[in-house]
């Protein structure tokens, strides 16, 4: 009987659904986090009877035909690259991008990474760093008489040090854009890396058009929702009981054959 695979495929399918929105609220105050969405689509269809065919008589054609679905199956786990929150930390090294971009950085084996998670620090040598140590790109270092640092929204930093009273240029912060942001591969720790899906990273100057602003002392909140994410835990929670009635079901119906057969 197909019932038992058809509703076994749908078990999984809202497993899976429920680990995917289990992941959001777990991530629910990560900085920069990104809510995902499992998406599934049908599985192939087994024709009893296809449309368009000659009737018995060979006359006419049959009007519609009987194709039996085979189930589902999860097609994609689409990241919804929804701008969050921001949150007023008055941490100067904090920063939050209002707007599309992602801060470049360089992974310990030279290779660059992508976040939208601003929660930046200076390592021992002053260098604007992420706080698992990548360094941000362009490299930025902080001298050690630095006394007061500015970033305004364009991304560029100024610096104040104890032998001026002028602001001085450090650098220029800049931002990357992709074709297909859905594309990019989540690689853990706030970092996404491009892929051939993604297209190419395409860099420019924060504020600039198609790119979003930069402000300092503030962090990007996770962009998911709780109330919504309860009701789609829900919503899955009663499919997956669906499915399994239905194996039920097919069960009892299997059973029902067997004593007659006895």
């Amino acid at each position: 009987m197909r019932a038992l695979a058809i509703a076994a495929t749908g078990m999984n399918a809202q497993q899976l659904n429920v680990e995917v929105i289990a992941n959001n609220i777990a991530n629910i105050n990560t900085t920069g986090f990104k809510r995902a969405r499992a998406e599934f689509t049908d599985l192939l269809y087994q024709a009893e009877r296809i449309a368009g065919a000659p009737n018995r008589g060979g006359q006419n054609q049959v009007p519609e035909g009987a194709q039996v679905g085979l189930g589902v199956r999860t097609s994609a786990i689409r990241n919804l690259h929804i701008q969050g929150a921001l949150t007023n930390t008055t941490n100067k090294f904090d920063l939050a991008l209002n707007g599309r971009g992602w801060f470049q950085v360089a992974g310990n084996n030279g290779e660059l990474f992508y976040t939208r998670a601003g929660a930046f620090n200076k390592n021992a040598t002053g260098q604007i760093v992420t706080a698992d140590g990548y360094l941000v790109q362009p490299a930025i270092t902080v001298p050690n008489n630095a006394t007061q640092i500015v970033i305004n929204e364009a991304g560029q930093v100024y610096v104040r040090t104890d032998a001026s009273t002028d602001l001085q240029l450090l650098g220029q912060l800049t931002l990357g854009t992709f074709v297909n942001e859905v594309g990019l591969e989540p690689m853990g720790g706030n970092l996404y890396r491009e892929t051939l899906a993604s297209g190419n990273v395409t860099l420019g100057v924060a504020g600039d058009p198609g790119y979003g602003t930069i402000h300092q002392g503030y962090l990007e909140n996770s962009n998911v929702d709780p109330v919504k994410e309860i009701t789609e835990l829900i919503s899955a929670q009663r499919a997956y009981e669906m499915n399994s009635k239905v194996i039920q079901a097919a069960d009892d119906m299997f059973a029902t054959v067997a004593k007659n057969l006895r």
